[in-house]
């Protein structure tokens, strides 16, 4: 992660650049209208569990399994071919990341290692930590020079030590550094863009942005599409304060959309019971 200057909150460094306080507030205010709507109040349950099963298969449709959501509803056996292990692999995790939402601040490691293991589903020697020198990295979606071992230790670590000392920066910012730094380094040998889209949805519940995770990212991401979504990746990894503007902005209008997805499924179950 490259920030505009030396300072001791470079998040809420990146904060200040340009647009991003617009992307900011856009966020803000589509959150607002899912949280205002009336469904809300009396089936915001509901809601939840919608908005988690919509975001696991955005995450997955983002890691080449794009499946309707209906065949994502309807299945109850991943273990078939890779794209079914995909599906159960961000199903778990959207399921996984509700449980970690006490640890993350004070242990960001840890939960990315727990992320790492419910993805993977196996008792590898890689499964659930980060990756050693020389080891091969399954991410063949993410094309992206890939930092040797040692830098990749090196940035977590940073990363975690940001997690922990809290700071100033909106939580969209906070969220979009998580995702951004872990699908640059792919720490993990494997999955590395779903755990990257699971700890972002934390850092969204755990700032008290979305506390009822009623906004999945993952919607909006592939929505957006995957050419897109690689295209900002790309100027997040420039380290540019354009590139790290456009890929906070682009987290937002993930957001926006996760948004209005809940939103449209509050409009049809409100048309439900009228």
């Amino acid at each position: 992660m490259s920030t505009t200057g030396a300072t001791a909150d470079p998040l809420a460094a990146l904060g200040a650049l340009p647009g991003v306080s617009e992307s900011v507030e856009s966020v803000r205010k589509a959150v607002d209208r899912v949280y205002g709507h009336r469904i809300m109040r009396r089936r915001s349950n509901e809601i939840t569990s919608e908005a988690a099963l919509r975001g696991a298969r955005g995450s997955a449709a983002l890691s080449g399994a794009d499946w309707v959501l209906e065949e994502v509803r309807r299945r109850t056996d991943f273990s078939g071919d890779e794209e079914a292990r995909v599906v159960g692999a961000a199903l778990r995790l959207t399921a996984e990341a509700g449980q970690l939402l006490s640890i993350w601040r004070q242990s960001p490691l840890r939960v990315l290692a727990r992320l790492h293991l419910v993805a993977a589903a196996d008792k590898a020697d890689q499964v659930g930590r980060p990756r050693q020198e020389g080891e091969p990295v399954d991410e063949p979606l993410v094309e992206l020079p890939l930092p040797d071992a040692a830098e990749a230790h090196g940035r977590l670590e940073g990363l975690a030590e940001l997690v922990m000392a809290g700071g100033s920066a909106p939580a969209l910012v906070t969220a979009a550094v998580v995702h951004g730094e872990l699908l640059a380094l792919r720490p993990f040998t494997s999955h590395n863009g779903l755990v990257a889209r699971a700890a972002e949805r934390i850092v969204l519940i755990n700032s008290g942005l979305d506390p009822k995770s009623v906004c999945p990212a993952e919607v909006g991401h592939a929505e957006l599409g995957r050419a897109a979504y690689l295209a900002a990746l790309d100027g997040y990894v420039s380290g540019t304060p354009e590139g790290m503007a456009a890929w906070i902005a682009h987290c937002g209008k993930a957001v926006g959309l996760g948004a209005r997805e809940s939103t449209a499924v509050c409009e049809a179950l409100q048309r439900g019971a009228a």
